[in-house]
């Protein structure tokens, strides 16, 4: 396993602003949408290209485009505020949508909707969630992407921990990990610290 850590002055410049307990939900969404098109730009330079010819105004000439067709996989609800990044720079990305609640006495996850189609129909799932923190609800998303057939997968976040980028490397060593920062450590409750606090609720409002 890869775990790729940002180091471009843009992706830490707004990871200072998105941590601020003070930045308000509207700016929180606008900060997750910018840092995630800039994870996924990093996460997507190894993308399948094919050669095609264009016209200019003035001329043919020799271009590229994408070989093969990429699948968004937010975890909900949290990484349903990465999509709109990402589509940004892939408007043709298919998002499909796997929804895991964390047990808080056990913190292990819980699935509760999964509409995935009988056979796969992308080459590679990028799995959107902002903080890997135990890894379970991103260990558990990869199991079932992997049961459905995906060929290739990369998990792009905001925040990780060492707890759950090791579970990651545990269950699914053969997935790249693309964040903006690697935290301390997790709390009592399983928090991300320093973290950025719970992003669902900072997202939706819902603190």
């Amino acid at each position: 396993m890869t775990v790729h850590v940002s180091q471009h002055p843009l992706v830490a410049h707004k990871l200072t602003k998105i941590r601020d307990a003070g930045t308000e939900p509207k700016k929180f969404r606008e900060l997750i949408r910018e840092i995630s098109a800039l994870l996924t730009y990093e996460a997507t330079e190894d993308l399948e290209v094919a050669a095609v010819r264009v016209a200019t105004p003035l001329v043919e000439t020799d271009g590229t485009t994408l070989a093969e067709t990429v699948g968004l996989v937010p975890i909900l609800r949290a990484g349903l505020g990465m999509v709109e990044g990402v589509w940004e720079l892939m408007p043709s990305a298919e998002v499909w949508h796997i929804g895991l609640y964390r047990d808080e006495e056990t913190f292990r996850p819980v699935e509760y909707y999964n509409k995935l189609p009988v056979e796969p129909t992308v080459a590679l799932c990028l799995v959107l969630d902002p903080m890997l923190a135990t890894g379970g609800s991103a260990v558990a998303t990869v199991d079932i992407l992997k049961r459905w057939g995906v060929a290739r997968i990369k998990f792009v976040g905001l925040i990780g921990a060492p707890e759950g980028i090791s579970n990651m490397e545990q269950e699914h060593p053969d997935v790249s990990i693309y964040l903006a920062a690697v935290d301390d450590h997790l709390n009592d409750r399983a928090f991300i610290v320093p973290g950025l606090g719970d992003a669902g609720d900072r997202q939706f409002g819902t603190a």
